[in-house]
């Protein structure tokens, strides 16, 4: 959808179209709009979604403790950045996302794909003839198991043992 603005001339040059009986000329910007409102995410607080406060707590409760207990130790500046290598898988984790799939569901299906899935798969069919022939096979069996016979030809019914001799 695309929303037309339209550029106003000046007075000047309004004023000399009408003088010299030219129509002024009309510039239109366009602007896109886009029109898939699922991509849109509803922000919660500081601009940022559920997901991404989340993640970002979840850091921050892990990193700052860590970084405490780090900074009693010794160095200040040595536990600032081990801080912030603890803190960095769950900002990743709350910022990163490919073709609208957030980091782990993109991590789970390289695992199945790399690791738990075989590596070649054979392409296999399922071949029709066969399974008429399974098929039947099966119509053979049951006949023999019903009628007691091999095989019992399909204009031959037998008579059921309850019906009644009418002459």
């Amino acid at each position: 959808m695309l929303h037309i603005i339209q550029d106003r001339c000046s007075c000047k040059k309004r004023l000399l179209g009408t003088l010299r009986k030219e129509v002024p000329l009309i510039v239109a910007a366009y602007i896109p709009v886009p029109r898939d409102l699922t991509r849109v995410k509803s922000k919660i607080l500081f601009n940022l979604t559920k997901r991404q406060l989340f993640c970002f707590g979840a850091g921050a409760l892990i990193g700052v403790p860590s970084f405490f207990l780090l900074k009693a130790g010794g160095n200040t500046s040595m536990a600032s950045i081990c801080m912030i290598i603890i803190m960095l898988p769950f900002f990743f984790l709350g910022m990163y996302e490919r073709d609208g799939q957030p980091l782990e569901k993109i991590a789970k299906q390289f695992i199945q794909a790399k690791f738990v899935r075989p590596k070649v798969r054979p392409y296999q069919t399922n071949n029709y003839y066969a399974v008429l022939i399974r098929q039947a096979q099966a119509e053979m069996e049951v006949n023999h198991i019903v009628y007691g016979e091999k095989s019992v030809p399909k204009n031959r019914k037998k008579k059921p043992e309850h019906a009644e001799e009418s002459d």
